[in-house]
């Protein structure tokens, strides 16, 4: 079991970051201005060789009335009880404040270790505020720097040395949670909803839109399962987000979506399916998670039997990609309906993680096949032959057919509604990949074809002329001849002369021949010019 600690203090010192730099991962959102954090998170980190469970807390704020400030102070004061360590940050540039003050009685009556961390301490101005912090109490405080991981060492010192008398219980590792992410429009009741089936006022709520920013992350057990809750922050229309941090609350939402298995998307009855809705829902599908719908604050319907019906018609019309997805009414703040809600969730992971015997599914493809055919394209017959499960979560399917790149659209949604049917799959995405069975493995550039080998020259090759001087150098280069040509040779010229018979005839004059040139010999004069040919006629 690892050492949980607190990290706490007013706002704006530094608490998330420095809570991001132990997790080692940027899960809370930072930003310059004061109140970003408003939830208690918890995650697993390390200094050293120490493990430990962080909880960033939201800036403790002197308020005790029923403003979102006095609802945020509580959730700190519920991280201090629940901590075995605590770490007071202040900020070392601003020096100790009033409220710093008020912050340090209030740790002075829990009989737990308190460590005093001087944060943003790497500049000039910060020994002033280092020197101040030892008035609070708490003996001598650590500098460090969290955003640029200065003073870390002397920060594991500390720890060591105030977690030397807490006993810490080793426990088995749970077994891997289903994770189900809680998205919806702000204020459509998602952090109550948690809050009622934790049963405890785990996460900050309130009338105000947007109270969630970061995605909260919370433990829970449902019939011996573990269950990983995510809270989510309200998602609007993008045309609407505008501020630097509502994007950071978006992203942190479409990232909890990707690691999520079950997605419960919260609905308003009185504006459900509506367009961001829809985005949403759509969104789901595309990353392949089980999907869940929620209509809250059902207690206020006044004819829910109608109503019911028609959000059923709306999904079947506007979602057709997710036919069945179970649809579940309640009131997160009354709990009514809140108990059909987990059997649900189960039931979608289950569907979600199917796996199909091969045998089933080619007998499911026979009977798909001859209910309806494959249309023809271009006058030629699509032949789907072969079909397996290569994987699930989501179910996905391989269709090995002939001309598999011809098959329409509309046939690959008959055959996926076919498969939802027949193997009871409804509500969960389904992949269907088409592949063409007609190619040659081992033909060239097949899948089995390898290495293209070395064949020889083709025997339509132009056969290669050698010439005689090349011939005899070929000739030398053998065993034994080298030594017998260079006693027989003989300087020669490059131009040899020779008289032809035919030319002797002429009178008067004798012609060389010269050998080796372009286009064939050429004449020679006696007196070594070369005749190129006449361009007057010869004097007689």
């Amino acid at each position: 079991m690892a050492l949980k600690v607190a990290i706490v203090g007013r706002p704006n010192v530094g608490k998330s970051t420095l809570f991001n730099r132990l997790v080692g991962k940027r899960l809370a959102l930072v930003d310059d201005r004061p109140g970003v954090t408003r939830d208690r998170r918890y995650a697993d980190g390390n200094i050293g060789d120490m493990d430990l469970t962080l909880i960033d807390t939201a800036g403790y704020e002197d308020v005790t009335d029923e403003s979102l400030e006095s609802r945020m102070r509580e959730q700190t004061e519920a991280a201090i009880d629940d901590a075995e360590l605590i770490l007071f940050m202040m900020d070392a540039r601003e020096g100790v404040t009033s409220l710093d003050r008020i912050f340090a009685d209030r740790l002075r009556k829990v009989a737990k270790p308190v460590i005093m961390l001087a944060n943003k301490s790497e500049s000039r101005e910060s020994g002033g505020g280092i020197g101040e912090a030892y008035a609070l109490g708490f003996g001598e405080p650590v500098a460090i720097s969290a955003e640029h991981g200065e003073g870390m060492a002397d920060l594991y010192q500390a720890i060591v040395g105030a977690s030397a008398d807490i006993f810490i219980e080793e426990i088995d590792e749970p077994d891997k949670p289903i994770r189900i992410a809680v998205i919806g429009r702000p204020n459509a009741g998602k952090s109550t909803l948690v809050n009622r089936l934790l049963g405890e006022d785990r996460l900050l709520t309130g009338p105000e839109a947007g109270i969630t920013r970061d995605s909260i992350s919370v433990d829970w057990e449902y019939e011996g399962r573990a269950i990983r809750f995510v809270d989510t922050a309200g998602m609007r229309r993008k045309a609407r987000v505008q501020e630097k941090l509502e994007k950071l609350s978006v992203a942190d939402t479409i990232r909890a979506i990707t690691f999520a298995e079950v997605v419960i998307l919260m609905m308003d009855k009185d504006h459900a399916f509506d367009i961001q809705d829809l985005q949403l829902a759509d969104l789901v599908e595309r990353e392949g998670r089980a999907l869940i719908y929620v209509a809250s604050k059902w207690d206020l319907e006044e004819e829910p039997q109608s109503r019911m019906a028609e959000l059923k018609r709306l999904a079947e019309d506007k979602l057709p990609q997710l036919k069945g997805t179970p649809f579940v009414v309640l009131s997160a703040h009354s709990g009514r309906g809140v108990e059909r809600l987990m059997p649900a969730v189960i039931k979608a992971y289950e569907t979600w993680s199917v796996k199909v015997k091969t045998k089933d599914l080619n007998t499911w493809l026979s009977m798909a096949t001859q209910r309806h055919p494959p249309p023809a394209v271009d006058g030629k017959r699509i032949k789907p032959k072969y079909i397996a499960q290569t994987k699930a979560r989501p179910p996905t399917f391989v269709l090995m057919a002939s001309r598999a790149e011809s098959m329409p659209e509309q046939y690959k949604r008959y055959l996926v509604n076919s498969i939802r049917e027949s193997f009871d799959l409804p509500g969960t995405p389904i992949r269907l990949i088409v592949k063409s069975s007609g190619d040659n493995p081992y033909a060239e550039g097949g899948s089995k074809s390898g290495p293209e080998r070395y064949k020889g020259d083709a025997k339509t090759a132009p056969r290669r002329v050698i010439k005689k001087a090349e011939k005899a150098e070929m000739l030398s280069n053998l065993p034994g001849k080298a030594l017998e040509q260079k006693k027989t040779r003989k300087h020669q010229p490059k131009v040899v002369s020779g008289v032809k018979a035919s030319s002797s005839k002429k009178a008067g004059s004798s012609i060389a021949v010269q050998k080796g040139a372009r286009g064939g010999a050429r004449q020679v004069s006696r007196s070594g010019r070369i005749r190129t040919g006449q361009k007057h006629a010869p004097k007689k």
